[in-house]
């Protein structure tokens, strides 16, 4: 069984969903990605309903240690991504639980 759902498996279903050729198919993707992508990094949150919302936070910088060496580094400051999967996401993920 496999383990990762990839891009080119979502490409594959929706071609053999909606019937796009798959160059069409990985394009639709692509740009669905794309505005994804654009609109976490200008408006810092896109919420998408009944799956969930994608939210862009800065981390500060901060002081880590290695847990081998103990030795001390600095972590630099950062985005990061954060999802919250919506109410609907969660009763489906619990549902046969």
């Amino acid at each position: 069984m496999r383990v990762n759902l990839t891009k080119k498996d979502i490409v594959n279903s929706i071609y053999m969903q909606i019937g796009f050729s798959k160059k069409i198919s990985e394009t639709l993707l692509d740009d669905i990605l794309q505005i994804i992508l654009e609109n976490i990094n200008k408006n810092k949150k896109v919420k998408i309903a009944k799956f969930g919302t994608f939210i862009l936070r800065k981390k500060n910088q901060r002081v880590g240690r290695n847990p081998r060496t103990k030795e001390v580094t600095i972590i630099s400051e950062r985005n990061v991504i954060l999802f919250k999967a919506s109410k609907e996401f969660k009763e489906y993920i619990n549902r046969d639980v």
